[in-house]
């Protein structure tokens, strides 16, 4: 059944986007999808439009969004490279708050800690190291999360991800607010939650875990 919403995908070439759109059209939404390089595109599916552009320009989100009702931000970047999650992330939002677009799903990483987490030992070790090598990039990723928990007419989530490994298998997930319930997950297993959450209230202004 054809859904009227369109979402705008962001991150479309990465482990995650194209694997989003496919679970979208699957569920009757329309997609358009932010593609830096349309030669790395995976999705042939011509149901899915593309906007050829970079998530840093502003002028690209806007073109992007236009139309659109819902917004899936899975960018991502090379870990050694200068950060940029905060500045796309609040690009998006001031895009969305001018398109009067509300709903927003992002994904991040488990390492991100919050208050009122009770992560295992293991998992705070791991937390721990990625603050140690990878500092600039979690500084970034907390300043994404600060950004969002500003906002409170959004209707946002961000979605705490394990180690993500290809497959096409699809298990039931399980979902924590507190802790990682596991250490994997696949492309396929994230696509299918992220779509599944769009109309549900569960996880507004909430940052789940989600693993196998």
């Amino acid at each position: 059944m054809d859904n009227p919403y369109k979402i705008a995908v962001i991150g479309g070439t990465g482990k995650v986007g194209r694997y989003i759109a496919s679970e979208a059209l699957k569920n009757g939404y329309q997609v358009r999808m932010l593609v830096r390089n349309p030669k790395k595109l995976k999705c042939s599916d011509d149901k899915i439009e593309v906007v050829t552009g970079a998530a840093e320009n502003i002028d690209t989100i806007g073109q992007l969004l236009e139309g659109c009702q819902i917004v899936i931000n899975c960018f991502g970047q090379p870990m050694r490279d200068t950060p940029m999650y905060s500045r796309v992330t609040r690009d998006i939002l001031k895009v969305m708050k001018e398109k009067d677009i509300k709903r927003y799903i992002g994904v991040t990483g488990a390492s991100l800690n919050i208050i009122g987490d009770e992560k295992s030992l293991l998992n705070k070790i791991g937390a721990k190291m990625f603050e140690m090598f990878f500092s600039k990039m979690m500084k970034d990723k907390k300043e994404e999360l600060d950004i969002l928990l500003e906002i409170k007419e959004l209707d946002w989530t961000l979605i705490r991800l394990p180690f993500v490994k290809e497959g096409v298998e699809v298990r039931t997930v399980k979902e924590s607010l507190t802790d990682m319930p596991g250490t994997m997950i696949s492309n396929n297993e994230i696509a299918s939650f992220i779509i599944s959450q769009i109309d549900n209230k569960a996880y507004i202004h909430k940052t789940p875990f989600i693993a196998i």
